[in-house]
């Protein structure tokens, strides 16, 4: 079998974002529950020179849906870290993604494959192949970003555990 663009990409950004955002209803339940307002948390950090959680959902969608758009276009840029959400936006912004992501076919995104895409970060270019950009450079990324999200609301008594990271997994149908 071979292994192709699309589960190498898709197929994770799904897993990881279906997880992402049972961690986001998991949280939300939690504050709720001991009377922290939600919107409280969108500005929390795990370090003061770090970006806050708002910034770190905004990320999974541009290392996601973004990047996924950005092969398809030739072009990917950084999120603005200045977008205003609430908590239940971040949400929203989970959920769409998702569901963008699900409009695309294997076929489409397995074509997408030896296509040319530059990274635009200020005056700088960074040309990448789509697979080089894919998987060196937005997978990674994307995943820190689920992760230090995930830390930010396990940091603030969000009762999270691995399993909740890991999202659906693709077991072997019997």
């Amino acid at each position: 079998m071979a292994f192709s663009l699309y589960d190498a990409s898709v197929a994770n950004y799904l897993q990881t974002l279906g997880a992402v955002s049972g961690f986001l209803e998991r949280g939300l339940v939690h504050f709720r529950d001991n009377n922290i307002d939600p919107d409280s948390m969108v500005e929390a950090r795990l370090a003061p020179d770090m970006l806050p959680l708002r910034f770190q959902i905004i990320s999974v969608a541009q290392h996601s849906r973004g990047a996924i758009e950005g092969v398809q276009s030739g072009e990917f840029r950084p999120p603005a870290s200045k977008t205003p959400y609430d908590y239940a936006g971040l949400q929203g912004l989970v959920a769409q993604t998702r569901e963008a992501l699900e409009s695309w076919t294997p076929e489409a995104v397995n074509a997408l494959g030896g296509r040319d895409v530059v990274f635009h970060l200020g005056d700088h270019k960074l040309p990448f192949t789509a697979e080089g950009f894919l998987m060196s450079f937005s997978l990674p990324n994307f995943y820190f970003h689920a992760t230090t999200a995930y830390d930010i609301l396990r940091t603030n008594g969000v009762p999270l555990g691995k399993r909740d990271f890991m999202g659906r997994l693709k077991m072997k149908k019997s």
